[in-house]
């Protein structure tokens, strides 16, 4: 179809086809994934935006897309306001404006394959107080409109080993069917990609940048496994891997097999599972347990390999990052650099060094386009990165033994004054972060205004987390760990850290229509020990190494704590990737890591 605005108008003929008054579409899958396959992303094919969280309402007359503050902008500049209204969450949900907008005995549409029973219960409540009714469909009705709707991918599973992963399969299975036997439950069911794939060492390619596969496991008590995937993913050597305790069956089989539980206690992730699991559960008999995934904290909180893994990923990460901003120091100031071309090199560079892909779209940003925190070139986009601009890079890579992720952000030219004032006060925020010590139970909520205080000083701030959950070779955003205010968009509590966790550290600071900055670097939950304290306490030690652009710093604004932290970080950063680069860029890396003060 020719535009968006085709594409809204045959949504809504369609519904009157099928007798509905309304319908949700949400940027998710069958498996409440953030990032999804293409064959899932009906929110960006209906209104053309691109990013990672949203979901759009349409109703006869109306049709709205809610997101939250980290895409003001962007959803302003891909999404058409002639035929949508923005509406920001968390102050408005989509429950509450169809309350509003409804008519009443309106029916409104969803597919139970892509909300969680929650959302059900709430938008149901919702809709009675107007007399209008929800109604789940049997088809996705965007699908039936969509008439180059690209197919789920083939790729093939392929083995993560058990050296790489620190524990087998069958380990982890174990651990599950323990958990089973506390809960007096018969099994589990897991339906989160990244669960799988960790709980099983399996790896696939079905999502962009997230190295998964499309697929469903039931754990039993007895610690054996079904695994419903499509047939043509399987290997001799996944089949081998997996054994004789892992039964697979073909992906379209597990709906009916959820019917067979009659009698049975099964545990389901009431955040991680769709509704339509739990309706095939109780239509079969069987009593749902609404309990947490068993593997999400064993996932969070790393074991040493993983550990390990990860520090040799990222050490690997910093050689790329060392060569690529030296590169970007000598070829911006020209003027004839693109977003694109940046991003592309940096690409080249981490493949180059062995990456077997990206670990998200990578944000390549100059001047503007930096103030959208999660934005992303393309060819209409396409800017020249020009001097008097801030660049702003937040990249990472998928490496076999770890998952990385990084923000820099290099000046063009000379930086004003507001520039470094405000990059300062950033890195003041990523200091307290990297240095926080807190006692065991504190969550990340309560860390999160450690890295805003500079900024609000200034009556300043910024509209996304601190910091998010990283997995092992797995999804860059992994839960439930993450630093950000309490009413953050994601749902649910804080998880209190844990040592083993992985998370990012990236304040920043975004000025609408000029720059952005971010300061991201990753880092690991560890246990501290303080002379003559009585408390269990917990620390950050940062595993990113690379250099933080000197010439956007404001000594006079560090204290000398934090003006020893960044000298020290620097030196590090030396010993650590220096001997790993070659002698052009050891010796750039030496310079910018020169001692400040």
């Amino acid at each position: 179809m020719s535009s968006h605005a085709d594409r809204l108008a045959a949504l809504r003929e369609q519904l009157k086809r099928t007798s509905l008054d309304g319908f949700v579409v949400p940027l998710t899958d069958e498996h409440m994934s953030e990032y999804v396959g293409s064959y899932a992303r009906r929110l960006e094919w209906l209104t053309g935006f691109q990013g990672s969280a949203g979901t759009a309402a349409v109703l006869p007359e109306a049709a709205a897309i809610f997101t939250d503050g980290r895409y003001t902008l962007q959803v302003r500049q891909q999404v058409s306001g002639d035929d949508w209204s923005y509406v920001d969450v968390p102050g408005t949900s989509v429950a509450e404006w169809l309350r509003a907008n409804a008519p009443q005995r309106a029916r409104i549409g969803y597919d139970p394959w892509l909300h969680t029973r929650a959302w059900v219960d709430e938008a149901r409540k919702a809709l009675a107080g107007q007399g209008a009714e929800l109604v789940a469909v049997d088809t996705n009705p965007v699908d039936a409109v969509w008439p180059d709707r690209p197919a789920p991918s083939p790729a093939k599973l392929v083995v993560q080993p058990d050296a790489v992963a620190g524990k087998s399969s069958a380990a982890k299975r174990a651990d599950v069917a323990d958990w089973l036997g506390e809960q007096n439950a018969d099994a589990a069911v897991l339906s989160a990609l990244d669960s799988i794939a960790w709980t099983l060492n399996i790896r696939g390619g079905d999502v962009a940048h997230t190295p998964v596969a499309l697929s469903y496991v039931i754990v039993n008590a007895d610690g054996t496994a079904d695994l419903f995937v499509a047939p043509e993913k399987m290997t001799d050597a996944v089949a081998q891997h997996l054994g004789n305790a892992v039964r697979v069956h073909d992906r379209r089989d597990f709906a009916p097999a959820l019917g067979r539980f009659d009698g049975k206690r099964v545990a389901v992730d009431p955040e991680r599972s769709v509704a339509a699991v739990f309706d095939a559960l109780d239509g079969g008999g069987a009593t749902v347990l609404a309990l947490r995934d068993p593997t999400v904290l064993p996932r969070a909180q790393k074991n040493l390999a993983e550990i390990a893994g990860h520090s040799a990923a990222q050490a690997r990460d910093g050689v790329v990052m060392t060569k690529f901003l030296r590169w970007i120091e000598a070829e911006a100031p020209k003027g004839e650099l693109t977003e694109i071309a940046a991003s592309d090199h940096l690409q080249h560079l981490r493949a180059a060094a062995g990456a077997v892909d990206l670990s998200f779209d990578t944000i390549s940003a100059t001047g503007a386009h930096g103030a959208s925190p999660h934005y992303k070139a393309h060819a209409e986009s396409n800017a020249r990165i020009e001097p008097g601009q801030l660049y702003l890079i937040d990249s990472g890579g998928q490496w076999q033994d770890g998952t990385t992720d990084i923000t820099r952000v290099v000046p063009v030219g000379a930086p004003t004054a507001e520039m470094r004032d405000r990059f300062t006060r950033v890195l003041k925020g990523h200091i307290a972060i990297a240095t926080a010590v807190f006692p065991e139970g504190t969550v990340g909520g309560q860390l999160d205004s450690f890295a805003r205080r500079p900024l609000w000083e200034a009556g300043l701030d910024f509209a996304h987390g601190t910091g998010h959950g990283v997995g092992a070779y797995l999804s860059v955003h992994e839960g439930p760990q993450r630093i950000a205010k309490p009413n953050y968009p994601g749902g649910g509590p804080s998880e209190p850290l844990r040592a083993g966790m992985l998370l990012s550290n990236e304040p920043g600071y975004y000025k609408a229509g000029e720059y952005g900055i971010r300061i991201e670097n990753l880092i690991l939950v560890v246990e501290r020990t303080i002379p003559g304290g009585t408390e269990a306490m917990l620390g950050f030690e940062t595993l990113t190494f690379a250099p933080i652009e000197r010439d956007l710093i404001e000594p006079s604004l560090l204290t000398p704590h934090e003006l020893e932290w960044l000298n020290a970080y620097h030196a590090e950063v030396v010993a650590k990737i220096g001997p790993a680069c070659d002698g052009e860029d050891r010796a750039w890396l030496t310079r910018k890591c020169a001692p400040i003060g």
